[in-house]
């Protein structure tokens, strides 16, 4: 290829987008060269140059954004965005636009939920802007609303099952925090939540929302061990557009996206020690930057993080910062590991067996007398998250009804095993090898991900991967 192909090939714009937008404007040059310009950037438009037509387009093409002049031949902007906005599609995206520049109108626009106004005569380049920011809320709120949709579903039914004095004690935290968020004019105090992996960290989180004033808002769920390095700043804080070589369209961070429901930061000791002080500052000041500006937005989030990690010990090796520790310990709930709450293994190993029983169409289920020996007298290195996935083995391999110990596979652990092995080597597989690995790093460590991870000489995410992979 020469020089010159090369060079108009890099020239083309590729469009990235397939967005539909209708344009409301009765001034057909303007009208025209607005489509002319969204076309180049990618999009689909359509003209209506009156109220009549623009309710017949948008009901045959549900556009995803309407740009709605504010004066008409037969009537209103406002009326048209009162009448769209009692639609099924009410979240859509509507930038409006006047030549009159009224105050009145951008105030009525705006509580009628226009998400942009701009004045005319509308600078070209600065109306392409303003649709790429506005479609990307709009998606980013949508994806929000089915996020919340999905937690919700997920928590439906959830619940610290169990009986013994630590879980009770939970349960009457969760419950007195949760009445802390009734008062309206205060954001709720930070809560950090203790325990090892599998324990359940995630569900206190989400039923401190779900209990809260707040279940109604977003529960955004970051799990901060898995964010790329080298982007979890801009995940975190988001970004402007050419912030970055990548950055080709400004993105709203995870901070932000949380609004004013709640922001789970799981695994929070695993977040890199620059973005420590960073994290401080937002919860300081109720403020952020995203990267690539000098402008603060505002934080109206809940904060609630999570740890499997000593924070003490991190906070002794300078892995921490102590002043961010404090700022996230107001109230911390601890969840105790499983090992430790006695009958609450039984109970917990007949709730998830029966729940898979139900899911599955299976008879009820119910265990064998060696079977709730073995249960009793496992270790649980990884806790309920480990007794979730084994019990729904279980079920599914004996069709429900009795499950026996065979159907657990909670072999006798006989000490020092941990460390070596009599298995031939010739007997195994690459697979079967890793996977024994895993297992021997996993219960050395008591469960702990991040432990294993330095134990075997990976990262946590590959490790994570694996454990995924072995249905671990």
């Amino acid at each position: 290829m020469s020089q010159d192909d090369h060079s108009s090939v890099q020239s083309v714009k590729i469009p990235v987008v397939d967005k539909q937008v209708l344009i409301v404007e009765d001034e057909e040059v303007f009208a025209r060269a607005v489509q002319k310009k969204l076309s180049r950037a990618g999009y689909k438009s359509e003209i209506a140059g009156n109220l009549a037509i623009a309710s017949e387009k948008y009901q045959s093409i549900s556009p995803d954004l309407v740009l709605l002049d504010m004066r008409l031949p037969d009537g209103s902007g406002l009326d048209f965005l009162s009448d769209i906005k009692l639609t099924p599609n009410s979240g859509m995206a509507v930038i409006v636009m006047s030549a009159y520049g009224e105050l009145e109108d951008a105030v009525s626009a705006m509580k009628l939920g226009a998400s942009d106004y701009l004045k005319k005569p509308v600078d070209m380049d600065e109306l392409m802007i303003n649709v790429e920011k506005v479609l990307d809320k709009s998606q980013l709120s949508q994806k929000l609303a089915y996020s919340t949709k999905r937690e919700q579903h997920a928590v439906e039914g959830v619940a610290f099952v169990g009986e013994c004095d630590a879980i009770m004690e939970v349960r009457k935290q969760v419950e007195q925090i949760s009445r802390l968020t009734e008062a309206t004019d205060t954001i709720p105090p930070t809560i950090l939540i203790l325990g090892e992996t599998g324990t359940g960290k995630d569900v206190a989180a989400r039923l401190l929302h779900e209990n809260s004033s707040r279940k109604d808002k977003p529960f955004v769920h970051v799990d901060c061990a898995s964010l790329p390095k080298d982007l979890i700043e801009a995940e975190l804080f988001g970004h402007e557009k050419g912030a970055f070589t990548s950055a080709h369209v400004a993105r709203t961070g995870l901070i932000e996206a949380a609004e004013d429901g709640v922001l789970f930061l799981d695994e929070i000791g695993e977040l890199p020690l620059d973005l420590q002080s960073k994290l401080l500052a937002v919860l300081e000041r109720r403020t952020l930057r995203r990267v690539g500006t000098t402008h603060e937005r505002p934080v109206a989030a809940w904060f609630i993080a999570a740890t499997n990690r000593d924070i003490k010990t991190l906070m002794e090796k300078g892995e921490f910062r102590s002043d961010l520790y404090y700022r996230l310990n107001v109230l911390s709930i601890f969840i105790p590991p499983l090992r430790e709450r006695g009958e609450d293994i039984q109970l917990l190993a007949e709730y998830f067996a029966n729940q898979t029983a139900r899911r599955y169409g299976l008879n009820e289920t119910r265990f064998s007398d060696e079977a709730s020996k073995a249960l009793m007298e496992y270790h649980w290195p990884g806790n309920v998250r480990e007794m979730k996935h084994l019990l729904e083995r279980a079920v599914l391999l004996s069709g429900g009804g009795e499950i026996t110990s065979d159907a657990l596979s909670l072999g006798p652990k006989e000490s020092g095993q941990t460390g070596t092995t009599e298995t031939n080597i010739s007997d195994l597989t690459l697979d079967s090898a890793e996977l024994m690995l895993i297992k021997q790093a996993l219960e050395k460590t008591g469960g702990n991900v991040s432990k294993a991870a330095r134990e075997l000489g990976i990262t946590r995410m590959a490790l994570r991967y694996r454990m995924k992979k072995y249905n671990l």
